[in-house]
């Protein structure tokens, strides 16, 4: 039998949401790895709304929930009918939406706080000793829920101007976790808290390129289920 993992969205589009492409990478990566998927999304309204021709807030207001039945192709459930038990792993792509909805990182930084039903997931999945999988700016709730912990966001520093938001990484040790500096093509495994991250679009990357780095954190998650 296939490992069972739930997927956790954050919405729908880069900047208010999930990253579509990550998402999609993930979804592709576990089926190519013979998983068997379910997805889930927290039944709450998201921070904003995001113009993404424009890059600017709109004044409507939307479902983080609704929006991420668009990547589910309507197969969906509320976060909060989650059950550890019923997984053998939770994948969480990255995207604003992450910093937004699933937590406040994107106004609070590493004072933020976390969606109550996210830090529950979180939190039930490392207490059974079962895999989690983080990749862009997902790795932040980890670093806020398990100070201690190993992620990484790619680099400390923005080498060759491909790593703009490097400053990250110093969010992170604030908080007490240890950042592992990886390329995008790379994950890093916290063999401890059974927590592996990647960059993806932390990065500026081929596409190419960010889909095989979320390949590696899919498969090393597939090893530790």
């Amino acid at each position: 039998m296939g490992k069972r993992v739930a997927l956790v969205l954050a919405g729908c589009g880069v900047f208010d949401g999930s990253e579509i492409h990550e998402a999609s990478a993930a979804l592709v990566h576990l089926s190519r790895g013979g998983a068997e998927v379910k997805i889930f999304a927290p039944n709450i309204e998201q921070r904003d709304v995001v113009n993404h021709l424009k890059g600017s807030p709109t004044e409507e207001k939307r479902n983080v929930l609704i929006e991420s039945a668009r990547l589910a192709r309507g197969n969906i459930q509320d976060l909060a009918e989650l059950k550890a038990g019923e997984f053998d792993a939770v994948i969480f792509p990255g995207g604003f939406g992450v910093a937004k909805n699933l937590c406040s990182w994107a106004v609070d930084g590493k004072n933020c706080t976390v969606n109550e039903h996210v830090n529950s997931t979180l939190q039930a999945f490392h207490s059974a000793k079962k895999p989690i999988g983080l990749c862009c700016i997902s790795p932040v709730l980890a670093a806020k829920v398990f100070p201690g912990c190993e992620v990484t966001v790619g680099q400390d520093k923005n080498v060759d101007g491909r790593f703009p938001d490097a400053e990250t990484a110093s969010a992170i040790a604030e908080l007490g976790c240890k950042h592992i500096c990886k390329n995008v093509n790379e994950s890093h495994v916290d063999k401890a808290n059974k927590i592996v991250t990647t960059c993806a679009f932390m990065c500026k990357a081929p596409l190419h390129e960010i889909f095989d780095g979320i390949g590696t954190m899919v498969q090393e998650v597939l090893k530790l289920a």
